[in-house]
C-alpha cells in the first residue's frame, strides 16, 4: 500500500502520506485511480484500452477499459516455475503439492480437451466440486478459452444445484466422486446422476477421483474419468482467448432463500483488477506468502482466494470440517505450512473463543502476518481474542462485500491501525457511504451501505434479464443511480466501518433501527449459549424482538438465564435491545455459505412459506420455529 501510494505520487503528481488522502483521491479521480491500479498490479493484456470509463455518473451500465483485450487465466498463470502454487489437504490427511509449472501443464491439457469438445467463448462450464486443485484447473482451463465458470460445493442438495445451473444451461460439468466431512466419506455421484437427468444440455460429465481411486461412473450419462478426459499432450502452450474487459467470467448466485437465486454475471477485467487490488494492496500479498482461506467452492471467497495465483503466492486448499478431528486442525496446517495470511469466518472465531481454544499457545504461528474474517460482523470480543490468544503482532482485517461484486466494499489497510469491532477502511476506488432514510450521507450514524459511483467489479448483468429489471430492482430501486447493498453500517470520522447486519433484517421496535449484530455480540459471550438468532415479530402495530438461543451441551434455558441475558443486553447495548421473548431451539438455520437466515425465520414465525429451503445448510431446523405457542402470547 505504501509503495502504491508512492507510485501514485510520482505518476499523478500528488503528495499523499496517509490512507485517508489516498482514498479520497481514489474516489474523486476514478479514471486516474483505476488506470494506475492497472499499471501497478501489472494486468497482462494483448491490446490496451483507449478509455478507462465512458461515464463516471452512469450506474448501472458504465463501460470500463474499452478497447482492451485480455484473458483471466493468462493473468493467473503468469508464473511457470517450480514454486509451489497449490497445497491441498483433505480430511483424509493426504497432502498434495503442485508447482506453478505443473499447474500450467494441467490447465493446458484440460483446455485442449474442452476445445476438442467444441467449447467456445461464452459457453458455460460448471463445477460441483470440493475445494481441491482440479476445481481450480477446470476453472482456469475454461476461462483460458473464454468460457464462463460457475460452481457449487458438493454439500448443495440436488434442487439447490438445479436452481443455479438449471438457469445458465452449462455444457460441461466437472465433479468429484465424493468428499469428506467430519470423518465420513460422502458420495456425490448419486446426486450427480439426478442432476444430469435434469440438465440435458450437459454434453460431458468429467469425474475426478477423490474418495475412491477408481469410482464407478457407468451409471452417469456422458461421463468420463478426468484422467481419460485431459489431453495426453505435455508441455503444451495454452492458446489464451483474448476477450474484451467486460466479457463474462463468473456467474455467482444470491442465497436464494426468498426464491430462485439471482445469477450475477461478472466480467473478466472487473473481477481481475479488483481482486488483485484487494490482495496486493489491502492484504499486502506477495509472491513469498502462503495464503489460506477456509471456504467452499460455493462461496465467493474461493474465487477471491484463487486470484492469489496472479501474485505468485502459495495457496493452501482445505476440504473438510474445520473442527475435525479437533478444533486445532486448521492451526496445525497454519503451523506446518508456515501460513502468512489466514482467512476464516467470524462464526469460526466465535466458536474458538467459546470453546477456550488458544491457537497461539498450542501452535507456532510466528510466520503469520494477517488474519482475515468475513461472513458476518466480527465482534469486539473476537478482535480481543485474536490479539490475546492467536498473535499480538498481526493485521486483523474484518472484510465485507459479497458475491455481488466478488470482492469487498470495506476491508483492511496494512498501513493503518486496527480498532476492535471495526473494518479498517473503505476499499480504494469504492465510493462507499452510509445513507439515512432520506438519502443523505451521514458520518458517525447508522445507515444503509451505498456505493455512489460505478466500480469495475459490479455485475455486468444478471442472467436471463434482457431489460435489466432484475438488476435494477436488486440494487437501484431505493436510491436512483446509487447502489444500495443491503447492509446496515456506520462510517466513523476516522474512516473505520462498523457492520450491524443486513439492513433488511434490522429490527425497528418503536421505529428505532437496531442491528442484529449488536445483540449477537452480547448474547454469544454468555456462558451456556452456543448460538443465537434474533428476528422482529409484528405485534400490536409495532415490532417486538424475539431471541432464539441454542444452548451448549449441559446447559438449559431457565428464568435465571433469561434475566441474565436481559440484564446484560440492557447494560452493554441498551434497553431497546432487550428481547420480548427468549426461546430455546435445537438448532440455528444457516445458508450454505454459513450465514444466519433471519429472514427465513421471520417468514416462518409469521406463517409464511419459505420458498427455497434447499438454499439452507440445515433446512430441517426451520421446522422448530413454526407455530410456536410462545409467539402467540403477550
Amino acid at each position: 500500500m505504501w509503495n502504491f501510494m508512492r507510485f501514485v505520487n510520482e505518476k499523478c503528481h500528488q503528495n499523499f502520506n496517509d490512507y485517508v488522502s489516498l482514498y479520497q483521491w481514489s474516489i474523486k479521480e476514478l479514471q486516474a485511480f483505476w488506470s494506475t491500479v492497472w499499471e501497478f498490479v501489472e494486468i497482462k493484456a494483448s491490446e490496451t484500452y483507449y478509455e478507462v470509463i465512458d461515464d463516471v455518473n452512469k450506474m448501472p451500465g458504465a463501460r470500463w477499459f474499452s478497447g482492451s483485450r485480455l484473458n483471466f487465466a493468462e493473468n493467473l498463470l503468469r508464473y511457470r516455475d517450480d514454486k509451489c502454487a497449490l497445497l491441498f489437504i483433505g480430511e483424509d490427511h493426504v497432502v498434495r503439492r503442485m508447482t506453478y509449472a505443473e499447474l500450467y501443464d494441467e490447465v493446458a491439457r484440460t483446455a485442449i480437451s474442452l476445445k476438442y469438445l467444441g467449447i467456445r467463448s461464452g459457453d458455460r462450464v460448471v463445477g460441483f466440486m470440493p475445494n481441491m486443485p482440479e476445481t481450480i484447473i477446470a476453472m482456469l482451463a475454461a476461462t483460458s478459452i473464454g468460457a464462463v465458470w460457475s460452481s457449487c460445493s458438493p454439500d448443495f442438495g440436488i434442487k439447490g444445484v438445479l436452481d443455479r445451473f438449471g438457469q445458465i444451461k452449462p455444457r460441461v460439468l466437472f465433479t468429484a466422486d465424493g468428499y469428506w466431512f467430519k470423518g465420513k466419506k460422502l458420495d456425490s455421484l448419486e446426486r450427480v446422476s439426478h442432476i444430469l437427468n435434469k440438465l440435458p444440455g450437459i454434453e460431458k460429465c468429467v469425474v475426478i477421483p477423490y474418495t475412491d481411486k477408481d469410482p464407478m461412473i457407468e451409471g452417469l450419462p456422458d461421463s468420463i474419468h478426468y484422467r481419460d478426459f485431459k489431453s495426453r499432450e505435455t508441455n503444451s502452450e495454452i492458446e489464451f482467448e483474448h476477450v474484451p474487459f467486460d466479457h463474462p467470467l463468473y456467474i455467482m448466485y444470491s442465497s436464494g432463500t426468498t426464491g430462485l437465486p439471482k445469477c450475477m454475471v461478472q466480467s473478466v477485467g472487473g473481477v481481475l483488477i479488483n481482486q488483485l487490488k484487494e490482495l496486493i494492496l489491502h492484504t499486502d500479498l506477495k509472491r513469498e506468502d502462503t495464503i489460506f482461506y477456509y471456504t467452499t467452492c460455493g462461496w465467493m471467497m474461493w474465487n477471491w482466494l484463487v486470484a492469489s495465483l496472479g501474485v505468485g503466492a502459495t495457496l493452501v486448499l482445505y476440504d473438510g470440517n474445520p473442527f475435525h478431528p479437533d478444533p486445532g486442525v486448521l492451526w496445525k496446517i497454519a503451523q506446518d505450512e508456515k501460513v502468512t495470511i489466514f482467512g476464516t469466518s467470524a462464526g469460526y472465531i466465535s466458536v474458538l473463543m467459546n470453546e477456550g481454544i488458544r491457537p497461539g499457545t498450542a501452535y507456532d504461528l510466528s510466520p503469520l502476518k494477517a488474519i482475515l474474517s468475513t461472513g458476518s460482523p466480527l465482534s469486539e470480543e473476537s478482535f480481543e481474542f485474536i490479539y490475546q490468544e492467536v498473535k499480538e503482532d498481526l493485521q486483523l482485517s474484518s472484510i465485507s462485500g459479497g458475491s455481488d461484486i466478488n470482492g469487498c466494499f470495506a476491508l483492511g489497510n496494512p498501513m493503518g491501525p486496527v480498532y476492535a469491532g471495526e473494518l479498517q477502511c473503505r476499499g480504494l476506488g469504492m465510493k462507499v457511504e452510509a445513507f439515512d432514510d432520506k438519502g443523505t450521507s451521514i458520518i458517525d450514524k447508522k445507515g444503509e451501505l451505498v456505493c455512489t459511483a460505478p466500480a469495475p467489479p459490479m455485475p455486468i448483468y444478471f442472467w436471463d434479464d434482457p431489460d435489466g429489471k432484475k438488476y435494477r430492482d436488486a440494487y437501484f430501486n431505493v436510491y436512483p443511480n446509487v447502489w444500495r447493498h443491503g447492509d446496515f453500517i456506520e462510517i466513523n470520522s476516522h474512516g473505520g466501518v462498523v457492520i450491524y447486519g443486513r439492513s433488511d433484517s434490522t429490527l425497528k421496535p418503536g421505529g428505532v433501527r437496531i442491528g442484529t449484530a449488536d445483540i449477537y455480540r452480547v448474547v454469544e459471550q454468555i456462558n451456556g449459549i452456543e448460538d443465537s438468532l434474533v428476528v422482529g415479530q409484528d405485534w400490536k402495530d409495532d415490532i417486538r424482538i424475539i431471541l432464539f438461543v441454542k444452548m451448549s451441551k449441559g446447559f438449559e434455558l431457565n428464568d435465571d438465564l433469561r434475566n441474565r441475558i436481559n440484564k446484560t443486553l440492557r447494560e452493554e447495548a441498551s434497553p431497546r435491545h432487550v428481547p420480548s421473548k427468549i426461546i430455546d431451539v435445537p438448532d440455528i438455520p444457516y445458508t450454505l455459505n454459513m450465514k444466519k437466515v433471519e429472514l427465513a425465520v421471520r417468514r416462518i414465525i409469521h406463517g409464511q412459506e419459505v420458498p427455497n429451503k434447499d438454499a439452507l445448510r440445515n433446512p430441517e431446523a426451520l421446522d422448530d420455529y413454526a407455530d410456536l405457542k410462545e409467539l402467540r402470547e403477550n
